[in-house]
């Protein structure tokens, strides 16, 4: 079997695994508070250019979304998100848990508009009665949608613009940012991400790393007393240099320049890299490569899917790739291939998802393309 459900089935990637096994009997204090959290932290700040911000690292997106909120809400705030965030459909109701809720608006291929916010806001402070309603508190999106779209830089500065106008946090889901950032068409850079959100994070469940994701503000006034926070809600990791390994891999630009020029096999995303420089090569971080890899192949597949006359649900220029597909070749696919149905089966057709990440194999997406 190929496998193309998610971006989470398999381990760390070999890099990652690898700075794991060489630290593991090293001792270290805990929470976080060893010296590989500390550089990782450094790393990704100086990497989002951020001078006086803070990193914070905790274990699962789902949890980070809650935690997070839970610090930028006030306990009978709500956020504003599209109908299909993620934090709306696929996680449990773990921020109506704490107290908040959800204020959902359209989505426009998955994203959220600026003018829908500020018709939003607007109607609820013109409202006699906004005082016994739940008020507008942040403003939650992805980078990737949860339909895989990419929003512009004119996009978001037009989401910071309003967030501004009505002063409301703005919070980014980056569970498949490296995916994102690497995405076919983006124009936004990790260091815009940073500038114009009052926190995001990246993620590294999704991209690469066993688990963990890390919360990035350029704001560390929006969260006093954080680290009690994450500990209020179990989400404080006592071997935190787990965390602070993965991401300093992830983000270590010496480690990846080392790799890949003296070692070109030891990572199957360099294989795609032939024609890159030396010097080129020690500017990237192995998140990088990551969302290069992945990206790389999700396009071929794509491209498979309309040479062949496929119908596409999206257009996905990211890792995530939604196809209609008849069930007569949906159900000779899953003889070959691992992959989700988007929604109920249908009467004669239905929606799929195929998702590429670093373990993705070119013979998996040409097998893949082959029974097509």
């Amino acid at each position: 079997m190929i496998y193309f459900d998610t971006d989470y089935m398999e381990g760390a990637h070999p890099l990652v695994l690898r700075r794991l096994v060489e630290t593991n009997s090293l001792h270290t204090v805990g929470y976080g508070r060893d010296a590989f959290t500390a550089r990782a932290k450094k790393l990704i700040l100086d990497r989002c250019g951020i001078d006086n911000g803070e990193v914070y690292f905790l274990v699962g997106g789902t949890q980070t979304n809650a935690v997070v909120l839970d610090r930028l809400l006030d306990h009978n705030d709500g956020v504003l998100a599209t109908d299909t965030a993620h934090i709306n459909v696929h996680e449990a109701g773990a921020i109506e848990s704490n107290g908040n809720k959800i204020l959902t608006l359209p989505g426009h291929d998955g994203k959220l508009a600026a003018k829908d916010i500020r018709e939003y806001v607007e109607t609820f402070y013109s409202d006699a009665t906004n005082e016994f309603m739940v008020r507008p508190g942040a403003v939650y999106i992805s980078f990737p949608t949860e339909l895989g779209t990419l929003y512009s830089l004119d996009e978001l500065r037009e989401l910071r613009a309003v967030c501004d106008e009505f002063r409301l946090p703005l919070y980014i889901d980056g569970a498949r940012l490296a995916y994102g950032l690497k995405g076919e068409g983006n124009d936004v850079t990790l260091r815009d991400i940073a500038a114009l959100s009052d926190a995001f994070y990246i993620g590294g469940t999704k991209c690469g790393t066993l688990f963990g994701e890390a919360i990035v503000t350029r704001r560390p006034d929006l969260f006093p007393r954080f680290a009690s926070l994450i500990k209020l809600h179990g989400a404080t990791l006592a071997k935190g240099r787990l965390l602070g390994v993965q991401f300093e891999a992830l983000f270590d630009e010496a480690l990846l320049a080392e790799t890949t020029i003296d070692n070109d096999s030891a990572s199957d995303t360099s294989a795609s890299d032939e024609n890159v420089s030396k010097s080129e090569k020690c500017c990237e971080v192995l998140y990088d490569r990551i969302g290069e890899h992945a990206i790389r192949l999700a396009m071929k597949l794509r491209e498979a899917f309309h040479v062949r006359g496929y119908k596409m649900l999206i257009e996905s220029p990211t890792n995530q790739q939604f196809v209609i597909l008849p069930n007569d070749k949906l159900d000779s696919l899953h003889k070959v291939a691992s992959f989700e149905l988007w929604g109920p089966r249908g009467a004669t057709e239905t929606a799929v998802r195929f998702v590429t990440d670093w373990s993705t194999t070119e013979e998996d997406v040409d097998l893949l393309i082959a029974n097509l």
